[in-house]
């Protein structure tokens, strides 16, 4: 294979080729990662927000909040409730999985309101 690629003029391109491909795999594996940071802080912003909506439906006779804003404004998160992507949280109350319950996401990534990257 030497031989073939001197003879195609490529043995000079071949560790540039090999350079580019390994940048490329770091550049692929860091978007991932990246990714996937996001989702783990976004699940860990949503734990700590749910016991906040927890504690506040206990206060107030079951009834959830208007919105995940009004838990800071009322004294039940000392931060401003946002996903890794700098969005707000969407609370449902009632919950479509349960009704007696809420459901508390973030639309993810992209944003889409019920995306398929949404995080719950």
């Amino acid at each position: 294979t030497g031989s073939t690629l001197r003879h195609l003029g490529l043995s000079r391109a071949l560790p540039v080729v090999w350079v580019a491909a390994v940048v490329g795999l770091f550049a692929l594996l860091g978007a991932r990662e990246r990714s996937a940071s996001g989702v783990r802080a976004t699940r860990a912003t949503l734990a700590v927000v749910g016991k906040g909506v927890d504690a506040y439906r206990a206060d107030h006779e079951g009834a959830c909040p208007k919105e995940v804003a009004d838990l800071r404004a009322k004294g039940y998160l000392d931060f401003d409730p946002k996903d890794a992507w700098g969005r707000p949280l969407r609370l449902l109350c009632p919950g479509f999985a349960n009704p007696r319950r809420y459901d508390l996401m973030s639309d993810g990534p992209d944003g889409s309101f019920g995306g398929l990257d949404r995080v719950e």
